[in-house]
């Protein structure tokens, strides 16, 4: 094998590691957005829960201006 052999070799392995990177790197990045995705669905659904319960729980008080206006 002469040098430029060797470069070019070398250059198609690190291209190919590039790419398995590559490849890696999407599909945890598409797998971190439907977690992503799940747990903004669970927080709407609770946000829902604790706003319901906040309005059941919560005795309906007269807003008054505090007695030193």
């Amino acid at each position: 094998m002469t040098i430029s052999e060797d470069r070019l070799t070398t250059l198609e392995m690190r291209a190919a590691e590039q790419e398995k990177t590559i490849d890696d790197l999407s599909e945890q990045i598409a797998e971190q957005w439907k977690v992503i995705d799940r747990l903004q669905h669970k927080l709407a659904a609770l946000t829902e829960r604790f706003l319901a319960l906040e309005e059941q729980a919560a005795p309906d008080i007269p807003v008054t201006k505090p007695p030193h206006w």
